[in-house]
């Protein structure tokens, strides 16, 4: 039987790129009248898009320029590319797991824009084990938590959703890959503030990955051989 499709996120399960995004945010949304501190993006926020991150805090605030948001973004998006090349560094045994599970098909799934990934990739030495396989939000034209952009990164690599295996450390990013029929695998660093969600196999950290990968792959291989021998 073919090993399944394994769809990682980026931000926070393969690389630490999250408090560097906190602290580029509320740089940006301060200086523009948005009350925002890098606590909350780790905390109410964490894995959403930018734009609904903007959009709820000028519901709670009020409304900003157009063409002043659109320049504090380029701003903040190009200080913090600079500072992901420079200051970027790998979570702790993603690299190790990449390894273990190298003959499986892979790819990333993530919300923000495909520079930033490129970026992230290639600041921490990660880059060669996805390849082109890059899936952006931003490219696809939807985000988590919606189902569509796992089911589109499924669809492209020619697999099925109920044979991949979603990893993400985000509340929205879980749930989406729950929606999208996914097996999938919360890397809940945060256990003591937030709940794993129902249907999903937490791990505490990226070590405990490849033992777990393995165990599913042997569970998703029993649910498939009595079908694919009656196919025969």
């Amino acid at each position: 039987m073919p090993l399944p499709l394994l769809l990682f996120d980026c931000d926070g399960t393969l690389v630490d790129s999250e408090p560097l995004l906190a602290a580029e945010m509320a740089v940006g949304l301060n200086s523009i009248g948005l009350p925002f501190a890098s606590s909350d993006y780790l905390g109410e926020f964490r894995g959403a898009r930018f734009r609904r991150i903007v959009a709820e805090l000028q519901q709670r605030y009020g409304d900003v320029d157009a063409g002043q948001l659109a320049r504090m973004e380029q701003a903040m998006r190009a200080n913090l590319a600079n500072r992901l090349a420079n200051e970027l560094t790998t979570i702790p045994g993603a690299r190790e797991s990449l390894d273990v599970l190298s003959n499986y098909p892979s790819a990333v799934v993530s919300n923000g824009p495909e520079s930033k990934i490129h970026t992230a990739l290639q600041a921490t030495g990660l880059a060669d084990y996805f390849g082109n396989r890059l899936f952006s939000g931003y490219t696809a034209n939807c985000w988590k938590p919606e189902p569509c952009l796992h089911l589109h990164a499924a669809s492209i690599m020619g697999f099925a959703a109920h044979n991949c295996i979603a990893i993400d450390d985000a509340l929205v990013g879980v749930r989406a890959a729950l929606q999208a029929g996914m097996t999938v695998i919360h890397l809940n660093r945060f256990p003591d503030a937030e709940a794993t969600p129902e249907g999903a196999i937490m791990i505490s950290n990226m070590y405990q990955l490849p033992t777990v990968v393995e165990r599913l792959t042997h569970e998703l291989w029993q649910v498939a051989v009595p079908t694919y021998i009656t196919e025969k």
